[in-house]
């Protein structure tokens, strides 16, 4: 990954037609202003795929996306889409619009659809089914060239359903074999193939039990073996949402070789802590170009309430001690750390 400046990211979910208009008015009036210059889109299956209409969940049109490329281009920002894989592939136990329409694809098909945590957290779909790639690979072509993309995130956080013992193909199997190979398989068509960068999240990666993280932010399956199992050019988004004594996975990405954006959400204090500390293991490393920047997540719902909240909060300073709900929070965040990496680097 080269950078000239900081990267200064933002990301979100949306895949709705009805609100392109006020989510292009937040690009240009909160996000541009503020420095941001990676976009990270994730839509899903919320896109109106043309190819594969039966997988669509949204409304989110090419059209959309040409146009939100294009104020994206016109501020300086990068736009990555973001399409979720492996895990993530509903909620609980209710599949999304792939395994509803592929329930072939599904690696727990004897889980009950009204199944909840902790039985089942998400659904995933088997890496070893040997279609489920050419037609993830075309869903992600689409998304590609509607947002005329130079990179895409392929999720693969939170993953928890994979060498499940009802799977045929999977039983048995090692989870990080099965993790490195679907990595692997996204890498060739996207990298090799297609020659866009390719990100992901990072906890699957990160040894719980070496690390001292909990569950969500760390693998305590097996799957964080296939950190070495993988290419190094893949660029590793590491989250971390509540305030922690360390964060060791940062220095550890950057060990392995990767380059590695770590990612908050609306803490603001967290996210100072981990931005600070992420700094300092890049700078023991020796190696500060192997972490250029910070991810600010948001995971509320975007409607155009929030749009225009957020809108209307550039003209209102927030003071660094105030409690503040959820959205007013992560408007505070983007501000500290968007002004930290512009002092920074």
């Amino acid at each position: 990954m080269n950078v000239t400046e900081p990267v200064r990211a933002f990301h979100l979910r949306f895949g709705s037609h009805d609100l392109v208009d006020p989510f292009k008015e937040f690009i240009e009036k909160v996000l541009a202003p503020k420095g941001i210059n990676h976009l990270l889109l994730e839509c899903n299956t919320s896109f109106v795929f043309e190819k594969h209409p039966e997988v669509t969940g949204g409304t989110l049109s090419k059209q959309d996306a040409r146009e939100i490329a294009a104020v994206c281009k016109n501020n300086g920002i990068r736009l990555i889409p973001l399409f979720q894989c492996l895990g993530h592939q509903g909620w609980g136990g209710a599949p999304n619009s792939i395994l509803k329409a592929y329930p072939e694809f599904d690696e727990t098909p004897d889980v009950a659809f009204d199944a909840e945590w902790p039985e089942i957290f998400c659904r995933s779909w088997c890496p070893e089914h040997p279609d489920i790639n050419q037609l993830v690979f075309e869903l992600m072509d689409e998304l590609i060239d509607a947002f005329r993309a130079d990179a895409f995130h392929v999720g693969m956080d939170e993953v928890y359903e994979i060498a499940d013992d009802n799977c045929p193909r999977c039983k048995g199997k090692d989870r990080a074999d099965l993790f490195a190979k679907a990595v692997n398989d996204m890498y060739k068509h996207l990298v090799t193939e297609r020659g866009v960068e390719m990100f992901m999240w990072g906890d699957r990666l990160n040894d719980s039990e070496k690390m001292g993280y909990d569950q969500w932010e760390g693998d305590t399956f097996g799957t964080h073996k296939a950190i070495d199992r993988i290419p190094k050019d893949i660029v590793m988004m590491d989250w971390h949402y509540e305030k922690l004594d360390s964060y060791p996975s940062i220095g550890n990405f950057i060990e392995k070789g990767f380059t590695v954006i770590p990612a908050c959400w609306f803490k603001t204090d967290a996210a100072e802590d981990l931005l600070k500390e992420s700094k300092r293991q890049a700078q023991e490393h020796g190696a500060e170009d192997k972490m250029p920047g910070m991810l600010v997540t948001s995971w509320n719902g975007w409607n155009k309430e929030s749009f225009e909240r957020f809108i209307n909060r550039t003209s209102t300073p927030i003071g660094c001690d105030e409690t503040l709900e959820e959205l007013d929070e992560l408007y505070r965040t983007l501000d500290v750390i968007t002004k930290k990496l512009s002092n920074r680097m």
